[in-house]
């Protein structure tokens, strides 16, 4: 049957900000691309924001298709993209999307890192997927190999620079011998920080992270509230030059693990030795480093913050199905 005879995937924008907007234009400017890869016709139906003048900078997105109406986008679409932010209201209205049968996509890691177990079992019951590729390491597919390839093998460690912003600020206090306050500024005038750095330096981002790392490796519910953190605002100069005169190097880690005693998630300023591989991590990179029994010592690293926006969730959301998660836990999504 030609495509053109097959009913098209109707997908749901669920905010029209930076990302948002990109995110349609990909839609839209790549359709044939994406329907010759999945075998069926995709199509930007909705777009939700508070203000419809919000589109106005961006011409591929269809005047029609703009609502003010979430709900309407979020419970009449095959797929919705929730690229709201926050917590409360991205929860009440991903969870609308799943009661209609559709499938998510969102980057949204406080959502997750606070509510994802119940939107994990909310997928399941109603067979639909959950993805979310974009919420843990930027442009790193990271959280697919840990789903899937890692699936059969038990992961007993996590440790991860998963913040690109504190990473950067570390960095240049390390390699250039800069304070604290002046790296800040730096970091904000280069988009690698925002206005309000608050979530980033005090490591709140990271446990948001670290929470989504620990359900998925270890099959269990962990949320930020099971989560210690500690963010780097205290790290001064003199501390920088101590560890460098130990040839050790300080960086903001979130480290799960999975023992015998239980399972602990924790984000802190970690001494590390500058022969371990993630005292090479520079700049705004990220890198996780994964410990398995049997796949032993691995390492994803790629692009963290101010770099070009990650992947397109939606190009993944669209591949080919993966095999479940293993028993033992909530699982993100029929998969």
């Amino acid at each position: 049957m030609a495509q053109e005879d097959v009913a098209p995937i109707r997908v749901g924008l669920l905010g029209a900000g930076t990302v948002g907007s990109q995110t349609a234009r990909l839609l839209v400017e790549q359709k044939d691309e994406l329907a010759a890869r999945i075998g069926r016709p995709i199509e930007l139906t909705g777009v939700a924001c508070l203000d419809p003048a919000e589109t106005d900078p961006f011409p591929w997105i269809d005047k029609a298709i703009v609502t003010t109406d979430t709900m309407s986008v979020a419970t009449n679409s095959d797929i919705v993209i929730e690229l709201i932010g926050g917590t409360g209201v991205a929860r009440k209205f991903v969870l609308a999307a799943i009661e209609s049968g559709a499938s998510v996509v969102t980057a949204n890691k406080a959502l997750l890192a606070k509510y994802g177990p119940e939107i994990y079992a909310a997928a399941e019951a109603k067979g639909v997927d959950i993805y979310f590729e974009a919420s843990v390491g930027g442009a790193i597919p990271f959280l697919k190999p840990l789903r899937e390839s890692l699936v059969g093998d038990k992961v007993t460690s996590m440790l991860g620079i998963v913040n690109g912003t504190t990473n950067y600020i570390l960095d240049e206090m390390t390699t250039k011998g800069l304070d604290f306050d002046d790296v800040l500024k730096d970091a904000q005038a280069k988009g690698y920080a925002e206005a309000d750095p608050t979530g980033d330096i005090e490591g709140y981002d990271a446990a948001n992270k670290a929470a989504i790392m620990a359900t998925l490796g270890f099959h269990t519910s962990v949320t930020i509230d099971d989560v210690s953190v500690e963010g780097i605002t205290k790290i001064t100069a003199d501390d920088i030059a101590a560890a460098t005169a130990e040839n050790k190097v300080i960086k903001l880690l979130a480290v799960v693990e999975n023992t015998d005693a239980g399972v602990s998630a924790r984000v802190y300023p970690a001494l590390i030795s500058n022969t371990h591989p993630l005292a090479s991590v520079h700049g705004s990179f990220n890198a996780v480093f994964v410990k398995a029994e049997a796949a032993d010592d691995l390492m994803f690293y790629g692009r963290g913050a101010g770099g070009a926006p990650p992947p397109s969730p939606v190009g993944r959301a669209l591949g080919p199905p993966a095999p479940p998660i293993a028993q033992g836990g909530p699982r993100p999504g029929r998969r």
